[in-house]
């Protein structure tokens, strides 16, 4: 049965999704129609590319993936069909495909609008189009690139890397861009600590689960996503510490004999 996901910036109470969804019942009718993620932050295409990057995998081949996020088109800016990955992808070129897949696509379209300007109309009708079994290169005019828009990576010195808060949880875990391989490429065999928003803050050990650490205490750990993430275990890490979209992470050399910070 085919699948179609709305990842958007609206809220659950929002017209918008009673506009979309009605019109693609009506021209795919028998489709699933999967509210991926909503309400993230307006205009911000870096939270919702983590998003769908680390979900789209999940959905069946051949899903269509309709992005609402900061969607209008402007001059410089299509509304683009990117199939990658036997996936395809709907929404503005406003960067957000690059950072989606972080790879080159295999097809992308400039979606011919056909007399309408409501970018509702328009992806509405290219998924429908799209499951129906037409080509992307039906529905409009194929072109080689896309925008592209630099992730915001973690960066090395000697014993040193310097990493940001890219997403924060539903629990207030703090995500980072520090990888597994980055983080171990650097302190294989090697005492550290894990330092978020001050020095007195810090880990110097991973765990695998919260549990690993007593209640109250912080604990770092590498997530299903193989990205370092900064937790409390049993509390909201990002409350209680003031962590935000962009707070810096730090890991050192440490001294094993230090003793970690409890929170509380």
């Amino acid at each position: 049965m085919p699948v179609i996901t709305l990842t958007t910036e609206w809220k659950p109470d929002d017209i918008y999704y009673g506009i979309i969804k009605g019109k693609l019942s009506s021209m795919s009718p028998g489709a699933i129609i999967i509210d991926n993620a909503g309400s993230i932050p307006a205009f911000n295409i870096s939270h919702a590319s983590f998003i769908i990057r680390n979900t789209y995998n999940n959905y069946p081949k051949g899903t269509v993936h309709i992005i609402c996020v900061h969607s209008e088109a402007h001059k410089d800016q299509d509304h683009l069909i990117v199939k990658a990955k036997d996936h395809f992808f709907i929404g503005t070129d406003n960067g957000i495909f690059n950072l989606i897949l972080n790879s080159e696509p295999d097809e992308v379209v400039i979606i011919d609008h056909q007399g309408t300007s409501d970018e509702l109309d328009i992806f509405a009708k290219a998924a429908a189009d799209l499951l129906s079994g037409k080509k992307p290169t039906d529905l409009g005019k194929s072109v080689k690139t896309i925008s592209e828009r630099v992730p915001l990576r973690a960066t090395i010195d000697k014993d040193v890397i310097i990493g940001s808060i890219i997403f924060i949880d539903s629990y207030g875990n703090a995500i980072s861009n520090v990888t597994r391989e980055v983080f171990y490429r650097v302190f294989e065999n090697k005492d550290y600590r894990i330092l978020i928003q001050s020095n007195k803050n810090y880990t110097d050990q991973i765990s695998h689960k919260y549990s690993d650490v007593p209640v109250g205490e912080m604990l770092a750990r590498f997530n299903q996503f193989d990205l370092l993430e900064i937790s409390i275990n049993g509390a909201n890490v990002s409350e209680l510490l003031s962590i935000t979209v962009g707070s810096v992470v730090r890991i050192d050399l440490a001294n094993k004999a230090a003793s970690p910070n409890r929170l509380f």
